[in-house]
């Protein structure tokens, strides 16, 4: 496991890559360039889960200081996640090994994303973020909604172990959490139904 805070180390999970995008400063504010496909290059179908994939799809995200999303995991889809504000606490869990290699726990990867971080996340990696302080992430995804293709596991299975800070101003330390996140099942339920498939 790691945390480095440098955000363009490379990354040990295959496929995942970590950098910056640059931000123009004047007099009259900034311009940022969140995504060109020419410098961006091509995906592979291994990364997306799809042959001919692109990016089709944009979201914005805001989160409050506390709350934590994931762990969540797509077969069929590639995520690019830029920070435009604040901080967040990225965890990534490489399920692969698992269900390909029959390994008994993941690759996890845990680092500190600032403004203008960026991180790209190929299928087969479960993600996950804490704020640290109100957020606002945006990413770019290569396929669009799909209900199907929208699985997790609990953002504090014991397999995966992902070193979560407590939360400051919650009751119990505990991240605030969607309906969602707080029913997913456990890691081994989610390889289970993935070999299964």
């Amino acid at each position: 496991m790691s945390a480095p805070r440098d955000p363009a180390a490379p990354s040990p999970l295959p496929g995942v890559s970590w950098g910056r995008i640059t931000r123009h400063l004047d007099e009259r504010g900034s311009f940022r360039e969140l995504w060109r496909a020419g410098a961006f290059g091509s995906l592979d179908a291994a990364a997306t889960g799809l042959p001919g994939a692109a990016f089709i799809q944009a979201n914005l995200s805001t989160s409050a200081a506390g709350v934590l999303r994931g762990l969540h995991f797509h077969r069929r889809q590639l995520d690019h996640w830029i920070v435009a504000r604040g901080r967040a606490l990225v965890a990534l869990v490489d399920v692969r090994p698992m269900i390909e290699r029959r390994d008994p726990r993941p690759l996890v990867e845990v680092r500190e994303l600032t403004e203008d971080g960026t991180v790209t996340i190929p299928t087969g990696v479960a993600h996950g973020f804490l704020a640290l302080e109100p957020l606002e992430l945006v990413y770019l995804v290569t396929n669009e909604y799909d209900g199907s293709d929208e699985l997790g596991f609990a953002w504090d299975d014991a397999d995966a172990s992902v070193p979560w800070p407590e939360v400051p101003g919650t009751p119990d330390g505990r991240p605030i959490l969607s309906d969602r996140d707080r029913a997913n099942p456990s890691l081994a339920s989610l390889v289970a139904r993935l070999r299964a498939d």
